[in-house]
C-alpha cells in the first residue's frame, strides 16, 4: 500500500522522501525492516524519535514524526511530520487493516469499575444469538476460544485494528471492547466509529503517577469515547452520566433502578439454587424482562442492565439475552466451575487482602452453610500481604484452606507460615494442604450442602511459578482430574 492511502484520513504537516510501498507500521524500532513505516511514539519513560535512525538502519521506508530529528535521513526514506504520531499511528493502522470496524457491530465500554463484567455479558448474549464476537481487554484479545495476552486494558492502536481484522478472518461478526480512560487518552480508540458506546459508572481511581493528574482529567478523558459512537446508553444512577456523555450528539438511552431510567430494574435479590450463585431481577421501561444472572452480588444487576443496553441497539431476541446472561461470567472472576454435588466452587483473581476481603464480603450475604477459602501466596513478594490475606481469610471465612501460590523463589512451607500469622490474630479454623491440587481434593472431598468453595488467587491464570520455571496448571484442568480420579458424580 501506498504511504499515501495510509495517511489518507491523517493531517500530515509536511513531508519530504516520496511515496514509498508500505507492507507494514512498526513503532518499536527493532521491528523495524524494508518497507516499514516507523511511527515515533513519545512515551512516559521514552522517545521514539532517538531510535528513529536505527529503524532506518534496519530498512525502514517512512518515519512519521511529531518533534524534530538528531540526524538527516536519506533521500529514499519519507519523513512525514504530524502533530500527534499517536493519533496518526491509530489512522494509519485504520487504513491498514482496512478498516476492519466497518464489518463488524462494535461496541465500546468505559467507566471505573464493570467494563471486563459487561464485556463478557455483551459478548455471551451475542454469541447466545448466533452472532460469533471477539473481545478486546484485561483478559486479553479474546476470539475463537483463544487468548493473545497484551499490555494494556486497551492496546495500543495498531494492536486493536489488527486484532478485529484477525477476528474478521476468523468469522466473528461482533467485537466489544474495553475503553479505558488511558487508551483514550492516548487515541488508541482513534480511527473507529463505534455503534455502542456504554458508561458504566465514574469514581476515583487512575489518579496521579503517569495516568491522570487529577479527576477532571480523568473524567473527561471518558467522556473522549462519546465523540465517535452512533449510539450511546449510560447508567443515569450515577451522577457522572451527564458530564461523561456530554459530547454525544444523538439520543442517549439510559438505565439503573431510578424511576428516571428508560431500562429500569426491580424485584432484584440474591439467587442460591443447587451450586448457581448469582443474582434475579427483573426490568421495566424499555423492555420488560425476568432474568437470573450467573455472577455473584447486587452490583452486577448494573453491569447487566449495561449489557442489556448496548445489544438493544441491535436485532437481539429477548431469548438470547436472558441465556446469555444466565451463563456469563468473567474466567478468573469469581467464576463457576460445574461439579458433583449440591455445592458451589469458585475460581477467583483475588490475591491481595483488599480483592479476597472484597470477594468474601459479596459472597457471605448469600449466608452459605460454609464459606471455605482456598488460598497460598506469592513468593518474592513484601511479607506484609501474607499477613494480611491471612487474616481477612480467617475473619471471613468458615475454613481457610491454605496452599501454595506462585511461590517462585521462596520455599512454599515459609509462605505458609506467614499466612498462619495472620490467621492466628482471628479464630478461624484452618487446615494446610501444601500441594494445590491435592488442596482442592480436599475441598472437594469435604464439601457438604449448601458451601461455597472460593479458590483463590490463581483466576485466569494456567500457570504456576516455581523457582523461575513457570510450569502449566489450569485449576480447571485439575478439578475435572479430581472428578474422574475421585469417580464423583451426581448419583
Amino acid at each position: 500500500m501506498k504511504l499515501s492511502a495510509l495517511l489518507k484520513t491523517t493531517d500530515v504537516l509536511s513531508q519530504t522522501g516520496g511515496d514509498p510501498d508500505i507492507t507494514d507500521i512498526v513503532y518499536d524500532s527493532r521491528k523495524a525492516a524494508p518497507g516499514t513505516a516507523f511511527v515515533c511514539l513519545k512515551g512516559y519513560t521514552s522517545d521514539g524519535h532517538k531510535f528513529a535512525a536505527s529503524a532506518v538502519e534496519k530498512g525502514a521506508s517512512a518515519l512519521i514524526i511529531s518533534d524534530a530529528l538528531d540526524f538527516e535521513a536519506p533521500k529514499d526514506v519519507a519523513v512525514v511530520k504530524v502533530d500527534n504520531t499517536r493519533l496518526a499511528l491509530a489512522l494509519m493502522s485504520a487504513e491498514l487493516f482496512g478498516n476492519p470496524a466497518n464489518e463488524l457491530k462494535t461496541v465500546a465500554i468505559t467507566g471505573t469499575k464493570g467494563k471486563t463484567t459487561t464485556t463478557a455479558m455483551i459478548a455471551e448474549i451475542f454469541e447466545h444469538a448466533g452472532i460469533p464476537t471477539g473481545t478486546i481487554g484485561t483478559l486479553g484479545i479474546v476470539y475463537g476460544g483463544s487468548t493473545y495476552k497484551t499490555d494494556n486494558t486497551t492496546p495500543e492502536s495498531y494492536e486493536i485494528q489488527k486484532a478485529m481484522r484477525d477476528m474478521i478472518n476468523a468469522g466473528c461478526k461482533a467485537m466489544v471492547i474495553e475503553a479505558s480512560s488511558i487508551g483514550l487518552k492516548h487515541h488508541r480508540l482513534a480511527g473507529v466509529t463505534f455503534d455502542v458506546g456504554i458508561f458504566t459508572n465514574f469514581s476515583d481511581d487512575h489518579i496521579g503517577g503517569v495516568e491522570h493528574k487529577d479527576m477532571a482529567e480523568y473524567l473527561y478523558c471518558k467522556s473522549l469515547l462519546f465523540r465517535q459512537v452512533r449510539n450511546a446508553a449510560a447508567n443515569c444512577d450515577d451522577p457522572a452520566y451527564k458530564d461523561i456523555t456530554k459530547d454525544f450528539r444523538g439520543k442517549l438511552h439510559t438505565f439503573g433502578f431510578s424511576e428516571n431510567a428508560q431500562l429500569r430494574a426491580v424485584n432484584d435479590h440474591l439467587l442460591s439454587d443447587g451450586g448457581f450463585i448469582g443474582v434475579h431481577f427483573e426490568t421495566e421501561g424499555a423492555k420488560t424482562l425476568s432474568l437470573n444472572v450467573g455472577v455473584p452480588g447486587i452490583f452486577n444487576v448494573y453491569n447487566a442492565l449495561a449489557a442489556i443496553s448496548a445489544v438493544s441497539f441491535f436485532d437481539i431476541p429477548d431469548q438470547a439475552i436472558i441465556d446469555g446472561l444466565k451463563v456469563a461470567h468473567v474466567k478468573g472472576r469469581v467464576e463457576p466451575v460445574a461439579v458433583p454435588g449440591n455445592y458451589s466452587l469458585l475460581i477467583d483473581y483475588a490475591h491481595n487482602a483488599l480483592s479476597m476481603e472484597n470477594v468474601l464480603t459479596t459472597l457471605r450475604q448469600y449466608n452459605p452453610h460454609r464459606l471455605i477459602t482456598l488460598f497460598g501466596a506469592g513468593g518474592n513478594r513484601p511479607k506484609v500481604r501474607r499477613f494480611e490475606m491471612g487474616e481477612s481469610s480467617g475473619r471471613l471465612s468458615d475454613l481457610s484452606v491454605v496452599t501454595e501460590d506462585n511461590s517462585r523463589f521462596e520455599d512454599v512451607m515459609d509462605i505458609i507460615e506467614d499466612i498462619k500469622v495472620g490467621l492466628a490474630k482471628t479464630d478461624g479454623k484452618y487446615v494446610v494442604v501444601p500441594n494445590r491440587k491435592e488442596a482442592i481434593r480436599y475441598c472437594m472431598l469435604n464439601a457438604e450442602d449448601g458451601d461455597i468453595i472460593v479458590l483463590a488467587g490463581k483466576g485466569h491464570e494456567d500457570y504456576q511459578e516455581i523457582k523461575g520455571v513457570k510450569y502449566h496448571m489450569d485449576e480447571r484442568e485439575l478439578i475435572r482430574e479430581i472428578i474422574e480420579e475421585e469417580h464423583l458424580s451426581d448419583e
